[in-house]
């Protein structure tokens, strides 16, 4: 039986993932974290190293559960990066599987104009 960690676990699937991900200024990479209390979105320049802009679900004024104000989260992010003539990006999921929060804040930078 592995003895490996939950946290060691969580951090090879990140891993894994941005090995085949990078942001460039023109394309950023719009990076998910995703805690149990919030979720934080940022577009990275990976060749700067600069994050370019970035939001938290604080700063969503949609009451509802997580999932919708996630989703209100992309959005937000996307009218952020569409202010910066930013309208093409790389989707980072970070160790999250892609589909409840971090599915719902991805289509909503989509509904608002990000193209991944």
């Amino acid at each position: 039986m592995s003895s490996t960690s939950k946290t060691a676990k969580k951090i090879r699937r990140h891993n894994r993932v941005r090995a085949k991900i990078s942001g460039t200024a023109d394309c950023p990479r719009l990076s998910v974290f995703r805690s149990n209390r919030g979720m934080y979105l940022q577009a990275i320049d990976d060749t700067k190293g600069l994050t370019l802009a970035s939001a938290h679900s604080r700063e969503v004024k949609v009451k509802g559960n997580k999932t919708e104000v996630s989703q209100a989260l992309g959005v937000l992010m996307a009218e952020k990066l569409l202010a910066k003539k930013i309208s093409k990006i790389v989707f980072d999921r970070g160790s999250s599987a892609y589909h409840g929060r971090v599915q719902a804040a991805a289509e909503g930078a989509r509904q608002a104009g990000l193209q991944f």
